[in-house]
């Protein structure tokens, strides 16, 4: 069982509160817990202590991967993209709809969606005949349903898991080699956007980049406006990384999903690679760094 959403509440506290330093005493009250309790629980969850945790979200970090990833090739590049324990993301065909068939928002596509729920909380999947075509967090379904419908007005929707679905689940939980999977991404989007998520697709997991990094690495240095404005209408979350993108100048930044999912997603993806960034990481930093 997923303890996504005391995680939640716990990143939040701590985000509204990062400048008081809050100890973990203080954050274990506030989700209604023991210390011990809600270090357990936080452990199962991210597989390492909320100090640990934390750690990997401090600006300190941030910055100095930021510092690092001047280039997103050669920081991929350097985590190694054959590994099959990271990146899955590269394994994810891109393929965006023809002219024809934006004009058409969906008419004569059949769309099949289902349900699911992962460690980041409950989502809505829906695919067509060639790849996933939307990926949701939500907190209300019916709302959630009809967020896919109007993204896509004229397509027919059917409530089926498509085996892709179970793919996606199995992504989501870290259960399947991603070599193996070969996921496809059905995409409407103009040609700017398509371009955007594709890069996002580059950046590694346990990285971030910058708007303004990304937008070089596009070849539009002067977009970091619209590269923002692309990334915030990415329609499938976490497979398209978006939560990857943090503000240059320090700070997590905003996410269609909400910020506290966006701090667990960082830390849950960095903490799943703790092993090779411990040697790294300074071992003096506050339990609750400001972020």
């Amino acid at each position: 069982m997923s303890h996504y959403q005391t995680v939640a509440k716990a990143l939040a506290y701590i985000r509204e509160h990062a400048l008081e330093q809050p100890e973990l005493e203080i954050v274990a009250a506030h989700v209604n817990m023991s210390t011990y309790y809600f270090q357990r629980v936080f452990t199962e969850w991210a597989g390492v202590s909320p100090k640990k945790f934390l750690q990997f979200l401090t600006l300190q970090y941030a910055k100095a991967v930021l510092a690092e990833t001047t280039s997103l090739a050669k920081a991929a590049c350097t985590v190694g993209l054959s590994s099959t324990s990271r990146l899955h993301d590269l394994f994810l065909r891109i393929e965006g709809i023809t002219p024809g068939e934006f004009k058409r928002q969906g008419l004569a596509l059949r769309l099949s969606y289902s349900f699911g729920n992962c460690a980041f909380g409950e989502y809505l999947v829906a695919s067509t005949e060639r790849g996933i075509c939307h990926l949701h967090f939500y907190q209300d379904a019916l709302a959630a349903l009809d967020e896919l419908q109007a993204s896509w007005p004229n397509a027919a929707l059917n409530e089926q898991a498509a085996a892709m679905h179970q793919q996606v689940a199995d992504l989501l939980q870290k259960r399947i080699n991603p070599e193996q999977s070969k996921l496809s991404l059905h995409l409407k989007g103009t040609p700017f956007q398509l371009k955007v998520w594709e890069a996002l697709l580059r950046i590694p997991e346990g990285k971030f980049t910058s708007y303004a990094t990304l937008a070089q690495h596009i070849g539009q240095p002067n977009a970091s406006r619209a590269v923002g404005t692309a990334i915030g209408s990415n329609p499938v979350a976490y497979l398209i990384p978006c939560h990857r993108v943090i503000k240059s100048v320090g700070g997590i930044g905003e996410y269609r999903w909400g910020s506290e999912r966006k701090m667990a997603m960082l830390g849950w993806e960095a903490a799943q690679q703790h092993n090779s960034f411990e040697e790294s990481m300074p071992s003096n930093l506050p339990l609750f760094q400001q972020l």
